[in-house]
């Protein structure tokens, strides 16, 4: 995952924040944040976020395209400079 990415999803939860409400402990968390979100999570973790990371930039190897994995109807937070 890339450092900006992290960087994002730290300033607005902590990992036992996101462990607790993805229901998975905090170890759980580090390990995704250090390699990779495991598919299943990586649609809870985006709306957790409120869209502000998508699933292509969590996992663009199961999401190719920047609107991939993004329910119809959502509207998505002004984009981040530098992700």
């Amino acid at each position: 995952m890339k450092k900006e990415i992290k960087d994002l999803v730290a300033r607005r939860f902590t990992q036992a924040e996101i462990g607790q409400r993805l229901n998975v402990s905090q170890q759980t968390v580090f390990k995704w944040l250090k390699k990779q979100v495991p598919s299943g999570r990586v649609i809870p973790l985006c709306q957790l976020m409120g869209w502000e990371v998508t699933p292509h930039e969590l996992r663009p190897d199961l999401h190719p395209t920047p609107i991939s994995g993004i329910p119809e109807g959502v509207i998505l937070p002004k984009k981040r400079e530098g992700v």
